[in-house]
């Protein structure tokens, strides 16, 4: 299926992760011209053809970088995918352990990092954003509850951005991962496994069964990759302020 992506301009952050670094790769094998940023540029990303970025997207200065590299690579963005987020470094202790500063950096990592981006590419902006966010926002749960109200408040902010840059022919739409085998997994599971008395090998390996994955296995950073090119594309031309989960059946609520 031709996505109808040949020339068109795309930003991606976190670019040099698991799902960004996908999302580079398949946009440049589609025809598309990618600006990849990420607070590391990793040799794959240097390799892949995108032009890179080195910016702590976190900070002002690294947002205006960002913008200055866009409108002088580009002129303009057609496709924006925001991928900034994580766990790294942060508490996974229960309410009583999380102090004010947990959930303040929770969420300028998972939700103000989106927005502040956003912001700043609107005026560069002609088609389509995509933000990344968690099935963990659908599913709250005991443990990192940083993670999934940070990441909630990315797909409600996406919900409303659809709205409001719809009329100028900009679709915003949602995806939201789970369980899906990035680097991230390899700070963030044994810490996991250590707070359960158990095996970093043998969590991996178990997971998808005990928490019902229903496909039974780890999703990878492609799967998620195709989901996002495709929302990017004009094959998505009528879709906007959707939430696409891609979890391999983990959620199972209306």
């Amino acid at each position: 299926m031709d996505l109808n992506l040949a020339g068109k301009t795309a930003v991606v952050t976190a670019a040099s992760g698991g799902i960004g670094g996908a999302v580079v790769r398949t946009l440049i094998a589609e025809g598309a011209r990618v600006l990849g940023a990420d607070r590391v540029v990793s040799d794959e990303l240097k390799r892949s053809g995108a032009v890179t970025v080195e910016a702590d997207l976190l900070t002002d200065d690294g947002v205006d970088g960002l913008r200055w590299a866009a409108e002088s690579e580009f002129g303009h963005v057609d496709l924006l995918v925001n991928g900034v987020g994580g766990l790294a470094g942060l508490d996974l202790g229960g309410l009583p352990d999380l102090a004010d500063e947990t959930w303040r950096r929770a969420f300028e990592l998972n939700f103000f990092s989106g927005v502040r981006i956003t912001r700043a590419l609107l005026p560069l902006l002609r088609e389509s954003v995509v933000n990344v966010s968690t099935s963990v926002a659908h599913w709250p749960a005991s443990g990192p509850h940083w993670y999934g109200a940070s990441k909630a408040a990315l797909t409600a902010f996406g919900k409303g951005l659809a709205d409001e840059l719809g009329p100028r022919g900009i679709r915003v739409n949602t995806v939201s991962p789970a369980l899906i085998r990035t680097p991230l997994w390899d700070e963030y599971g044994p810490r996991v496994s250590q707070a359960r008395g158990g095996d970093f090998q043998r969590l991996m390996s178990d997971l998808p069964d005990q928490i019902n994955v229903t496909l039974g296995r780890w999703g990878t950073p492609q799967e998620v990759a195709n989901v996002i090119v495709f929302l990017s594309s004009p094959a998505a031309a009528y879709v906007t302020g959707s939430d696409y989960v891609i979890d391999g059946g983990l959620l199972k609520v209306l």
